[in-house]
């Protein structure tokens, strides 16, 4: 499978400008249609997501460079292409899959992307949202979406970028939590800054479509 040239990363989470005004860069990617959806979705995202500047991530970090994964993949292309990529990452996931679950709130998208995927085939796998806290009111639920699965089942968690991969501990521990297992992580881009060592640590299987070197370049 071809790959794109690399150029620069993906940044992630809310963000504000440290200072001035953040200049877009927009990578020089050929035009790749008939490549594969994983080739397709890394040239929209260079086109539409990545950004240089000085940034404040949700982490605490300064950051030189910002990718936001929503601009790309909530065009109808884009949700096709990422729903594809993600899917076949989780399909050689070790054991079964019963679900695919995002974090509020970009991997919410990403899971019903999954989701429509995956309808065609034939094992479906139906989308979770996990809440960045409990609701409330009314049932005070972490996860929604996830009543009729099974004591136990096994869920892959999606994310749109990993940083320092705290978010997607807490959604770890909540699917843990509410009585199911995780299956793994699927991250649409890793920024290599100890996200995936910490989720491994975790005891915690991790993949990413993406790392920073596929924006910024080799370093």
């Amino acid at each position: 499978m071809g790959k794109c040239p690399r150029i620069g990363p993906l940044g992630a989470g809310p963000y504000h400008e440290a200072q001035g005004r953040a200049a877009f860069a927009v990578a020089p990617a050929p035009r790749t249609w008939w490549n594969s959806p994983v080739d397709q979705l890394l040239e929209l995202l260079r086109e539409r997501g990545f950004r240089r500047g000085r940034f404040v991530l949700s982490s605490g970090k300064e950051s030189d460079f910002f990718i936001d994964c929503k601009p790309a993949v909530l065009l109808a292309r884009g949700h096709v292409l990422v729903g594809e990529a993600l899917l076949t990452r989780i399909r050689v996931l070790p054991g079964s899959v019963a679900a695919v679950a995002g974090v509020e709130l970009g991997g919410c998208t990403l899971a019903s992307a999954v989701a429509y995927a995956s309808a065609g085939g034939d094992h479906a796998l139906d989308a979770v949202y996990i809440r960045k806290k409990a609701k409330a009111h009314g049932t005070r639920k972490m996860l929604e979406g996830a009543d009729g699965l099974s004591p136990g089942a096994r869920l892959a968690i999606v994310e749109d970028t990993v940083t320092t991969g705290g978010s997607t501990l807490r959604a770890v521990k909540a699917v843990r939590e509410a009585g199911f297992e995780v299956a793994g992580v699927v991250a649409v881009v890793d920024r290599l800054e100890g996200g995936a060592a910490a989720i491994a640590d975790a005891g915690v299987s991790f993949d990413a479509l993406y790392d920073r070197t596929d924006f910024m370049g080799a370093p």
